[in-house]
């Protein structure tokens, strides 16, 4: 399944944390800062992302436990393209909305990465 189509299903389906979190952040409620999810950056899909500060805001279930090589290697790929990834459990979300919504309005306040230097053959 081509990654824009999965990406599309993906925001058909959100889990609660994902639903209750984009409630906070969408249509620039969160400090006028536009949003948007299941966004393909690359060969990932992230949960949310603020392209304006190049911020990404990951919300990770259970499933991350298992898999921290994937997300470093996840993260090391967003940040080369210029990126800061936040991660919160989803637990976080559905039981400390407000701590959550704290951490990513001061990453929002932190100026973006600066662009990436230019990786030679290899074209997105």
């Amino acid at each position: 399944m081509p990654q824009r189509v999965f990406a599309r299903a993906m925001r058909h389906m959100p889990m609660d944390a994902e639903r209750k979190f984009w409630w906070q952040v969408r249509d620039r409620r969160l400090g006028g800062f536009k949003f948007k999810r299941q966004i393909p950056i690359g060969k990932y899909i992230v949960d949310f992302v603020c392209v304006e500060k190049r911020l990404v805001v990951e919300l990770d279930g259970g499933q991350h436990a298992l898999q921290e090589d994937y997300d470093r290697i996840r993260d090391k790929f967003l940040e080369s393209r210029g990126y800061r990834v936040l991660r919160f459990w989803n637990d976080e979300v559905l039981t400390n909305m407000d701590g959550v919504i704290e951490g990513v309005l001061m990453a929002l306040q932190q100026p973006p990465h600066p662009d990436p230097l230019p990786q030679r053959g290899r074209g997105e």
